[in-house]
């Protein structure tokens, strides 16, 4: 049998995971020819077709069912070797992607990973921010921020910190409206909210808990969206209190009333755990959460805030 080139497994994994040459391309900074070349090598050299290219995307064929499972066990022994018995600068070297949603990303991670980065100059940081579930499985992310825990997978998860949302409206938008003293006056105003049928997890369904058969006029499927419509006067919405911590276009709608609870968790895959790389962003994200707890509660909110609709009372 011809000997193939162990390199190729990587595009093969990169294939496998995404379904698609660019997407694979992409993830491995080669070229869509080059990718294409590679697969076509190592079907070759094993005799043995892996993939059905079909209009819609690559599939593994029996074949290469087969093959991911022992890829993953090579790319699973090479991050040990790495970690285990490269220097640590070898360890802390390369790149580490995040997923998390794209509140969290954008408005509480992003400003933070300055300081990460300083300490880390042999990182590349990978920040996806998107409202989407990234899978770890298929290494679209070596650490995830998600709404929940895992219900399954080979998957170490971890309840990074609970957090709290609330109603908020432009001062203008107020003015102009009925005035709101109870949740049921919601119905007779504009509500900003998801994209029924795009939210992706269930813990952002947030508007029968603030008033059953609650139902959002404008939508969007990203909250930073939503804020900024909220802050532009668009309607009332709910926006997470560290997002408008600061935010002088807003201002709380039924803060005594209205207290939406979540928690953020935080998911790596069990073969990346004891990855040097990994491990370092894991423990600077716990740190900054723990560090960060009363904003992420709503608790670190000017008290001269607190009365939504003072204006409306004068």
């Amino acid at each position: 049998m011809e000997r193939f080139d162990w390199d190729d497994l990587r595009f093969f994994l990169a294939v496998a995971r995404s379904g698609r040459l660019t997407a694979a391309a992409r993830r491995l900074g080669a070229d869509h020819a080059t990718v294409s070349r590679r697969i076509t090598s190592l079907e070759e050299a094993l005799k043995a077709k892996l993939f059905e290219r079909r209009p819609q995307g690559y599939t593994l064929t029996g074949h290469g069912e087969r093959l991911l499972a022992k890829a993953e066990s090579m790319e699973t022994e090479a991050l040990a070797i790495q970690s285990d018995i490269g220097g640590a600068d070898m360890a802390l070297s390369g790149t580490v992607r995040i997923g998390a949603p794209d509140g969290f990303g954008t408005s509480f991670l992003a400003p933070r990973l300055a300081t990460f980065a300083k300490s880390y100059p042999g990182l590349e940081i990978q920040l996806i921010a998107m409202p989407r579930l990234l899978s770890l499985s298929k290494r679209e992310a070596d650490v995830a921020i998600t709404l929940a825990p895992p219900k399954e997978g080979k998957v170490v998860a971890r309840k990074l910190s609970d957090y709290r949302l609330g109603l908020y409206a432009a001062p203008e938008y107020l003015a102009s409206m009925p005035p709101i003293t109870k949740p049921e006056d919601l119905f007779e105003h504009r509500i900003i909210g998801y994209i029924d049928d795009l939210i992706f997890s269930p813990e952002l369904d947030y508007l029968d808990e603030v008033a059953k058969g609650l139902r959002a006029h404008v939508q969007s499927s990203s909250v930073i969206a939503q804020m900024n419509a909220v802050a532009a006067g668009a309607g009332i919405g709910v926006i997470h209190h560290f997002m408008a911590e600061g935010e002088t276009r807003l201002v709380p709608v039924l803060p005594e009333t209205v207290q939406i609870t979540r928690s953020f968790w935080l998911l790596v895959h069990a073969d990346l755990k004891d990855v040097a790389r990994v491990r370092a962003i894991v423990d600077f994200i716990v740190r900054e959460a723990k560090a960060s707890r009363l904003l992420l509660l709503g608790e670190t909110r000017p008290e001269a805030r607190a009365p939504e609709r003072r204006q409306a009372a004068e």
